[in-house]
């Protein structure tokens, strides 16, 4: 494996004692890079991301994680789920939030160091969520919950950040100022995220994995209609939006 190359799957499939969910994908994620991943409900998307975290082992193929098993190489890879599967309700304030971040990177006993809450003030600062330390998870919009649960995947100071639907069921401003942030984390990381609108996306992301089963990677410029409506299997038009 090349050192650039921090994500490898190799002919990988995968099913649930059913029908097929992935098929021979083959995926390489370079350093530095931004991939984002897009593709139908049921195409196989949750699943590939749950294989790179080692959550689960495919039938078939071979994967490593900076070169090493995904159970090994998860621990450098940050993970911000949907928002939407996020518990608002739970009682605990945004800075709380941030420091369950450094679970696994701390020590079990004594509560959380000193440093840990350097660490996380420091996420909070880049994310632009300090002023709202002190606030209940459910008291935050959409887009603050999706910035703390960004903060509290950096607080684990990964060297890949995976988001699934970072912007799903937000506006256009709020997707806009969330995939600002992601560029300029992309700086300092390897990002993958996944998402519905490649139109969106295709402004910030450096390729597309296209995912239905079977996996093709396009540069962005490459993907054309046609190819999005044989993905999604019915008619499709990209609409890209002015920033």
């Amino acid at each position: 494996m090349s050192a650039e190359q921090v994500i490898v799957m190799e002919d990988v499939s995968f099913t649930y004692e059913g029908p097929p969910v992935l098929e021979h994908v083959n995926l390489t994620v370079e350093k530095g890079e931004m991939l984002g991943i897009i593709g139908p409900n049921g195409g196989g998307k949750s699943t590939l991301l749950k294989i790179i975290l080692g959550l689960l082992r495919p039938d078939e193929g071979r994967v490593t994680v900076l070169g090493r098993s995904p159970r090994e190489g998860r621990r450098e890879i940050g993970y911000v789920p949907q928002s939407a599967a996020f518990p608002r309700d739970f009682p605990i304030s945004v800075e709380e939030a941030v420091l369950m971040g450094r679970l696994g990177r701390t020590r079990f006993l004594g509560g959380y160091s000193r440093r840990d809450r350097e660490v996380a003030t420091e996420v909070m600062e880049k994310t632009e969520v300090c002023i709202l330390r002190e606030r209940r998870l459910g008291e935050l919009s959409g887009g603050q919950l999706q910035r703390v649960l960004i903060a509290r995947a950096l607080a684990s100071r990964p060297q890949i950040l995976i988001l699934d639907e970072p912007t799903s069921h937000m506006d256009l401003r709020v997707e806009e100022d969330i995939f600002s942030l992601l560029k300029s984390l992309n700086a300092r990381m390897t990002i993958i995220v996944v998402s519905h609108d490649v139109g969106f996306i295709s402004h910030y992301v450096t390729r597309t994995a296209c995912l239905n089963r079977s996996l093709l990677c396009h540069q962005n410029v490459e993907i054309s209609e046609e190819a999005m409506s044989k993905l999604y299997g019915a008619p499709v038009r990209i609409i890209h939006h002015d920033h």
